[in-house]
C-alpha cells in the first residue's frame, strides 16, 4: 500500500492557523443571526461546519500537492461537503402546521460550508465579500420581511371567526 509521507507537527504555521482560525470566527459570526433568533443551528453549528469544510479543503489541497495530483481530484471536496451539508439541512427543515420552518437556516449552513472551503483554500477576498453579503442579507432582510408581513397583516382577519362572513 502506498501512503503519503506524514506531515510533522512542527508544520503548524501561521498560514494553517489563519485559515482554520478565520473559518471558526467567520462561521460563528455567520451563525450569530440564527442564534439570536433562536433557530436550531446557531453559533456552534455554523462554526463547526465552517472549520470542518476549511480543514477538509486544507487536507485535500495538501494531499494533492504532496502526491503531485496522482489520481486525485480536489473537486470531490465540494461533492463531499455538499452531500454532508445536505443531510444537515434536510434534518433542519421542518414542516409544521402547513408552514415550512428553518429553510433559511438550512441554506445558511450550506453557505457556511462554502465559506469554510474558501477559508481552507485561502481565498480571502471571497471569504470577506461572501460573509459581508450573507450577514447583510440575513440582518437587513429580516427587518424588511418583518415590516412587510406586518403591513400585509394589518386589516386582515386573524381568527377563523373573523374570516367567516
Amino acid at each position: 500500500m502506498r501512503l503519503n509521507a506524514p506531515v510533522p507537527v512542527d508544520a503548524i504555521d501561521a498560514d494553517l492557523l489563519s485559515r482554520l482560525g478565520f473559518a471558526a470566527v467567520v462561521g460563528m459570526l455567520l451563525g450569530l443571526d440564527r442564534e439570536v433568533r433562536g433557530h436550531a443551528a446557531g453559533l456552534r453549528t455554523h462554526g463547526i461546519v465552517c472549520v470542518a469544510a476549511a480543514a477538509m479543503t486544507v487536507s485535500i489541497l495538501s494531499l494533492y500537492h504532496q502526491l503531485d495530483g496522482d489520481r486525485m481530484d480536489p473537486l470531490r471536496v465540494f461533492e463531499g461537503t455538499g452531500a454532508f451539508v445536505g443531510f444537515i439541512g434536510a434534518g433542519l427543515i421542518v414542516f409544521s402546521r402547513g408552514r415550512v420552518h428553518n429553510l433559511t437556516t438550512a441554506a445558511h449552513v450550506w453557505f457556511t460550508a462554502v465559506i469554510g472551503i474558501a477559508c481552507g483554500a485561502g481565498q480571502w477576498p471571497l471569504v470577506l465579500t461572501g460573509s459581508v453579503i450573507s450577514v447583510a442579507l440575513l440582518t437587513l432582510l429580516y427587518f424588511v420581511e418583518r415590516r412587510w408581513t406586518l403591513e400585509r397583516r394589518i386589516g386582515e382577519p386573524t381568527t377563523p371567526e373573523e374570516r367567516e362572513p
